[in-house]
């Protein structure tokens, strides 16, 4: 049987969205996350995988570092297994 997927949006300002990813990462229940810019964009999207390890990760959060930088206002949408 498949597993269904859900979905949990966050409105987030630029300088917010680096520890919002880590916090999301952190609880470990994350398959993907997505997130777009003010105009409703797909900016950036990566699949979170179980076991990841900071050496994988620091190219994908110095790219959302980068994106924060630039950004006012982003939604970090977060697909979850159920």
């Amino acid at each position: 049987m498949p597993k269904k997927k859900t979905q949990e949006e966050f409105k987030v300002s630029g300088a917010g969205i680096l520890k919002k990813i880590e916090e999301i990462i952190k609880e470990g229940n994350a398959r993907k996350i997505i997130i777009k810019n003010e105009k409703d964009e797909v900016v950036m999207e990566f699949p979170v995988t179980i076991g990841v390890v900071g050496v994988v990760l620091a190219p994908i959060l110095a790219a959302v570092g980068a994106i924060a930088a630039l950004a006012s206002h982003c939604t970090v949408i977060v697909e979850k297994n159920k």
